[in-house]
């Protein structure tokens, strides 16, 4: 599976984002799906994930309320919506496939990575 993001950006506090990660091949809806964070300086954490069928989400506490995660098996695409952002979520996001029957927040238990999109977000 390769995974591709897009959708990062310059957005003001307060303002939102949509993040797309497009995979390819045909068993996209056999994998849980993750977004993952990196800020400069710091180490990749866990944002979001969601199950196989879209039926589960799970969210870190510090994007809980602002972030939603969904997706689209017919187009292959998981996205993540961003709301009411804050200089604190800049940071380069990265997509994840994993194979599990839930939802997983470790980043090694994920198997394929994407290339990641930059979100910086102004005071």
């Amino acid at each position: 599976v390769q995974l591709q993001a897009s959708g990062g950006g310059l957005v003001q506090a307060g303002g939102s984002l949509r993040l797309s990660c497009v995979a390819s091949g045909r068993t996209f809806s056999s994998y849980v799906m993750g977004w993952f964070r990196q800020a400069p300086g710091k180490e990749r954490e866990f944002v979001a994930t969601i199950t196989r069928s879209g039926g589960i989400t799970a969210y870190a506490d510090s994007v809980k309320g602002r972030f939603t995660i969904s997706r689209d098996n017919a187009k292959n695409t998981v996205y993540l919506q961003m709301n009411s952002l804050k200089p604190e979520d800049t940071a380069v996001y990265y997509c994840a496939a994993g194979d599990s029957l839930g939802v997983l927040r470790l980043d090694n238990t994920y198997r394929y990575w994407g290339q990641g999109t930059l979100v910086t977000v102004s005071s």
